[in-house]
C-alpha cells in the first residue's frame, strides 16, 4: 500500500495568547452551563500568558484510516478499521508517536506530535478567539455532539471551521494527542490539580471529538483520555514537523 501524502501548513513564528484569564472562568461556566462542565475544568486553562512559539508545520487534517492502514501493513502494527477518508480513532499515545516516527522516516521529515502550545497556536492564531473560526460557536463548522451524527466524518469536511492558518478539523471529529504531559500552567490557581491521576494517559489532548459538547471545541480547552476505551473517547492524531529552513 502506498504511503499517503501529508499536506503541511506552515505556521509562522508568533506569540500565542495561551489559555484563559482567571477572571473569565465564571462567565465561561455560565456560557456553557448546558454542558454541565464545572468551573474546575476551565481553571486548568488559567492564567492567560503570552508564549512565543517558533515556526513549525502542522498537517492540514488528522491522520486518516487509509494512512494508518499503510502503516499497519508495512510494519505489522495494529490494524484499525474504519472508512479510508475518515480520521483514525482509538489510537493510544504510544501508537501515535510510533506512527509519527515511521511516517517521518518514509518521507524524510521529523514528523512528530505537536506540543500543546503549537496546537493552540495553530488553532488560535495571533488573537484570543474562542474557536478556530472566531469568537462565536456556529453549528455546522465542526463535527461535535450538537450535529447528532454520532461518528466521524471525512477529514476536511468542514472548511468553514478552518483556523486562521487554514488548518482543518481543529474542532471536533477526533480529539487529538499532543506530546505534552499534563501539568498546571505556571501561575495557575492552587486548586488546579498537579496531576490527573484519574486519566488513562497523562498526555494532553485537544480539539474534542464527534461525541463531545461545544466547550471542547474552544481553542484554550485542555482535555485528556479520561476513559480506557479510546475508540469511545474518539482519540486520533495529527502530525507536526519543524519548519522548513530558508536560506
Amino acid at each position: 500500500m502506498t504511503v499517503q501524502h501529508i499536506e503541511w501548513v506552515d505556521i509562522p513564528a508568533g506569540t500565542l495568547q495561551r489559555g484563559t484569564p482567571l477572571d473569565q472562568i465564571d462567565a465561561l461556566t455560565v456560557r456553557y452551563a448546558a454542558t454541565g462542565v464545572p468551573p474546575a475544568w476551565y481553571r486548568k486553562e488559567t492564567p492567560r500568558t503570552p508564549v512565543a512559539v517558533p515556526a513549525f508545520r502542522l498537517a492540514r487534517t488528522p491522520v486518516t484510516v487509509a494512512q494508518w492502514a499503510a502503516y499497519a501493513e508495512a510494519t505489522g502494527a495494529r490494524a484499525i478499521s474504519g472508512i479510508d477518508e475518515h480520521p483514525v480513532i482509538g489510537v493510544s499515545w504510544h501508537e501515535a508517536t510510533a506512527y509519527a516516527a515511521w511516517i517521518g522516516s518514509q518521507l524524510g521529515v521529523d514528523a512528530r506530535l505537536p506540543t500543546e502550545d503549537e496546537w493552540e497556536r495553530a488553532a488560535r492564531g495571533d488573537d484570543t478567539r474562542e474557536f478556530p473560526w472566531g469568537d462565536e460557536y456556529v453549528t455546522g463548522r465542526a463535527n461535535l455532539f450538537d450535529l447528532g451524527l454520532g461518528t466521524t466524518t471525512p477529514v476536511g469536511a468542514f472548511p468553514e471551521g478552518a483556523s486562521p492558518f487554514g488548518v482543518l478539523d481543529m474542532a471536533g471529529n477526533v480529539d487529538e494527542w499532543t506530546s505534552t504531559l499534563y501539568a498546571p500552567y505556571p501561575g495557575a490557581p492552587d486548586d488546579v490539580p498537579a496531576v490527573e491521576d484519574w486519566a488513562a494517559d497523562p498526555h494532553i489532548t485537544r480539539g474534542g471529538a464527534f461525541r463531545h459538547d461545544v466547550d471542547l471545541a474552544r481553542c484554550a480547552r485542555r482535555h485528556g483520555a479520561y476513559e480506557e476505551d479510546l475508540v469511545a473517547v474518539g482519540i486520533g492524531l495529527r502530525l507536526a514537523a519543524s519548519a522548513i529552513a530558508t536560506a
